[in-house]
């Protein structure tokens, strides 16, 4: 029986806040740069050039459109990362696995209060490595925790 947890719906508004905030951010410096006369007369010297302001509200808006493409991107490649408690190992984001039997401690002492625990293991080198898993990058963890603690103990 594998326990399952997904990537955090915190995570994942935060993503489309943020992209959010890129594209009004371009539609305002866009409509300031080219639409608002008031605007790009206060930001025009007398010979007519254009000052800086006004130069990086003219510049701004295809970086901050491919800045939202770009968060886009990330949140697509990341939708199906999680973390599953198997019968023999912990599989995290599909690529680090952390077999029950090299676990040495988890310590869960800021669990309840801030949402987060560290696992402390031998890695396939036999050095000793940590590894924080939290709940603002990933749901459903207090069960992957019950599941942990009673598999090391």
């Amino acid at each position: 029986m594998a326990i399952e947890a997904p990537l955090s719906r915190y995570k994942r508004t935060n993503f489309y806040i943020y992209m959010g905030v890129c594209l009004v951010a371009a539609l305002w410096f866009a409509y300031d740069g080219y639409l608002n006369q008031a605007f790009i007369a206060k930001h025009t010297d007398e010979q007519g050039k254009p000052t800086g302001t006004l130069v990086t509200n003219r510049v701004a808006p295809p970086f901050l459109v491919g800045g939202a493409a770009v968060l886009g991107g990330w949140l697509y490649a990341i939708r199906n990362r999680k973390v599953v408690a198997g019968d023999d190992a912990l599989l995290i984001a599909g690529k680090q696995r952390i077999p029950y039997d090299a676990i040495e401690k988890i310590d869960k002492t800021h669990f309840e209060k801030r949402g987060f625990f560290t696992i402390t293991y031998k890695n396939e080198q036999g050095a000793v490595a940590q590894r924080t898993l939290s709940d603002r990058e990933y749901d459903n963890l207090g069960p992957i925790l019950d599941h942990l603690i009673a598999k090391i103990s």
